[in-house]
C-alpha cells in the first residue's frame, strides 16, 4: 500500500484493517509510537478482534524505538543517491530496504 500525503487516522486505520488485521496471528502484540494516527477510533478495535494485544512506546522513547535507527539510516542513504522524481525515489527506496 502506497499512500501519498500526510497519515492521518483515516489512512492508518485502513492499513490496519486491510493489510496489518489480515495477517496477524492470534496471541500477537502490536508495539505502536505515540503518532496520533496510531491511536485513532477504530485501531485498537481492529487489532483486539484479531486476537492480538496493543502496546504503546513511552513517550520520546527513541531508544526502544528500532525504526527511529532505521529512518535516520535509511535518510541519510537516500540524501547520498540525491534522486529528487517522486518515481525515482520510490524506487530507490524499494532498493535500499533490502539492506535492512
Amino acid at each position: 500500500m502506497v499512500f501519498d500525503g500526510a497519515m492521518n487516522g483515516v489512512a492508518f486505520r485502513t492499513y490496519i484493517e486491510q493489510l496489518l488485521v489480515p495477517a496477524l496471528i492470534p496471541g500477537d502484540y502490536i508495539v505502536m509510537d505515540n503518532l496520533p494516527a496510531h491511536k485513532a477510533d477504530g485501531i485498537r478495535g481492529a487489532i483486539e478482534a484479531a486476537g492480538c494485544a496493543l502496546l504503546y512506546l513511552p513517550p520520546c522513547s527513541l531508544d526502544v524505538n528500532p525504526i527511529e535507527n532505521a529512518f535516520s539510516n535509511l535518510k541519510a542513504l537516500l540524501r547520498a543517491k540525491t534522486e529528487r522524481s517522486v518515481d525515482g525515489l520510490w524506487n530507490t527506496v524499494g532498493d535500499l530496504i533490502k539492506l535492512f
